[in-house]
């Protein structure tokens, strides 16, 4: 169990905030993100390990920079999503990446008071066109 939780710590401390206005919706963070990039075919999972840049966008998605492609998981409930919280992630799969069969508790960042839990849906990846 111990070593379960020291394996999810990676992943709940890459879960930021980001670096964005804080006068702009969720939605426009996320137009500005994908900027110039084209949808794909959604995938069930993303390879996250060895380096992932994960970030929480408030009520909107979870944004995960993997190389050139950017996946966006919109959530079973992207309006529970908040950038103050942090995610713990429990996984069902391989340990090197994320399903949308995983789920995340969310705790606030300032009182660790359990926030919520997270269903992810499938992964959207965005690429730049060549």
């Amino acid at each position: 169990m111990r070593a379960a939780l020291l394996s999810l710590l990676p992943l709940a401390l890459l879960a930021t905030a980001g670096d964005a206005s804080p006068r702009q919706s969720g939605e426009e963070r996320l137009a500005k993100m994908l900027e110039g990039r084209t949808a794909g075919a959604p995938v069930d999972c993303v390879r996250t390990l060895p380096n992932t840049d994960m970030t929480v966008i408030d009520g909107t998605a979870i944004v995960i920079k993997r190389g050139g492609t950017i996946y966006v998981n919109r959530t079973s409930d992207p309006r529970s999503l908040d950038d103050s919280d942090y995610l713990v992630l429990r996984r069902f799969g391989d340990g090197g990446q994320l399903c949308s069969i995983d789920t995340m508790t969310a705790y606030d960042r300032g009182s660790n008071i359990y926030s919520g839990n997270v269903f992810l849906s499938e992964f959207v990846p965005y690429t730049k066109a060549k």
